[in-house]
This record gives structure tokens, C-alpha cells and sequence, in this order.
């Protein structure tokens, strides 16, 4: 399951592979550009005017949703803390998820990487996959509409479709066990790379087609890199001063 991944900055990349023009002042996501789970992130779908006909409409728009999938009933943004990981075998089941998946609103997410913690030697290893090209990732995902109870405004948001990935070659070591879940819910997952000339295909396809994106993506595609947290500084306490000298004096500048 994938709770974090940095969203792709490369403005180039993004309108040369979908024919759109950014508007000058767009700027990546803030944060670093890492996004965790309620956070505004972009995301590729179909413009909703295209289904009109008219051809002077573009055939992809980039537009910002939360990071996590909030359905009509969600009273707020927390909702999205549950909703940012879709399983595929549940998808067409589960309240949150079925509109979305029913309608169906298709969208890519576009990740430079995606994050997931390696367990092999014991402790979680914070370990990046990009893929071995260098290219944009882009995700399978689910988009919808949200009218915010507080604000009274709407708002977009989207989640990553995920797979089983029991025997991935990297995938298969990532994450540890959650004692919280049955048994039935303890498999390896991995989130629905698509690859790049599956786009339109995706973003097009009927709700009785979409199952047919859901595959693992070839291991020998992505690069897995460790990037383990930084080490604290060893603790620097200062020895207790001498009963025969003055104390230290504080600057106050």
C-alpha cells in the first residue's frame, strides 16, 4: 500500500507526454513535492466537457485533488486518512470506492516515485521505486467530486488502485505484518503502474473493462533504492557546572 510518493515536477515531461499547455505560473505541489495521504496533489484525467463532443475541448487536463478518496457522506479531509489505497478485489464493493469505480472516473497519477518500507532486516527501511528509465510513473487511480460541509465548496480528490503482490520480486518483502488485519487481508500489495501507452486506454475504458488494467509491474522496470531515515545526533548534554564556578552566561542575540 502506498501512503507516500513524490509527485512528479517535471513540467516538460507532463506536457510533452499529454499535449497540454500549463499555465505559467504552475508550480509542483508544496511539501518537497512528497505527498502523504489528504494532502493536494495533481493528477491526469478526461476534461468532463469532452463528453459533449466538442473538439475544440482538450483530450487531457491536469487538475489537484486530495491525496485519499472522499466519498459524499465523508464529514471532512480525514476521511481520506482511510480512502488513499483502493484494493482491486473490493473496488466494486466498498461505499467509498464503488461511485467512483461505477461512473467509472479514471484518472493517472503522476509520481516522480512512490515510497514503500522494506522489512528484511528487521526494521522498516524507507525504500524509493522510480522507474529504471527515468520516466514518469503514473498510476491507476480513482477521482471524485467532494462538496466540503464546512466550506460549502467542492472539491476533487482520487486514490491509487492497488494489487496483490504475494510474489512480486520486490513488492513480496515490503511492509510488516498488521496484527489488526484478518488473515484474508495480510497479503503484499503494490499500487497499479500503468504503462505509458496504457493511458488513454485507461482513462477510456468501460467500468466492465477496468479489471483488466489491474497487473503487477515488472520488477525489472522499476530501480529500488534504500533511503533510510537520518540518524539523531548523539545527545550533547552539558556537564553539570562546578560549585566553584560561575554559570554559564546566555547570549540573548
Amino acid at each position: 500500500m502506498c501512503s507516500h510518493y513524490q509527485a512528479e515536477k517535471r513540467r516538460k515531461q507532463i506536457e510533452r507526454r499529454f499535449g497540454i499547455q500549463l499555465p505559467p505560473d504552475w508550480e509542483p505541489p508544496p511539501g518537497g513535492l512528497h505527498i502523504y495521504p489528504t494532502q493536494m496533489a495533481p493528477f491526469i484525467r478526461r476534461p468532463p466537457e469532452r463528453e459533449s463532443g466538442d473538439e475544440a475541448v482538450a483530450d487531457f487536463e491536469l487538475v489537484e485533488g486530495r491525496f485519499g478518496l472522499l466519498p459524499s457522506f465523508a464529514k471532512d479531509i480525514g476521511f481520506g486518512k482511510r480512502t488513499y489505497n483502493a484494493r482491486s478485489e473490493t473496488v466494486d464493493q466498498l461505499a467509498s470506492f464503488k461511485g467512483a469505480w461505477a461512473r467509472p472516473r479514471h484518472c493517472v497519477v503522476l509520481c516522480q516515485a512512490f515510497y514503500e518500507p522494506d522489512w528484511r532486516s528487521g526494521r522498516a527501511i524507507p525504500t524509493r521505486f522510480e522507474a529504471a528509465n527515468d520516466a514518469t510513473l503514473g498510476i491507476a487511480g480513482l477521482w471524485s467530486p467532494w462538496k466540503n460541509p464546512q466550506t460549502g465548496a467542492w472539491e476533487l480528490s482520487f486514490t491509487m488502485l492497488t494489487v496483490n503482490a504475494d510474489e512480486h520480486p520486490q513488492m513480496r518483502h515490503m511492509h510488516q505484518p498488521d496484527p489488526k488485519r484478518p488473515p484474508a487481508q495480510q497479503d503484499k500489495r503494490m499500487v497499479v503502474v500503468l504503462p505509458e501507452d496504457a493511458y488513454e486506454a485507461w482513462l477510456d475504458a468501460p467500468v466492465q473493462r477496468s479489471m483488466a488494467f489491474m497487473r503487477q509491474f515488472p520488477a525489472e522496470q522499476l530501480r529500488m533504492t534504500p533511503e533510510p531515515l537520518p540518524q539523531k545526533p548523539a545527545s550533547t548534554k552539558a556537564a553539570p557546572a562546578r560549585r566553584d564556578e560561575p554559570p554559564p552566561q546566555r547570549s540573548l542575540f
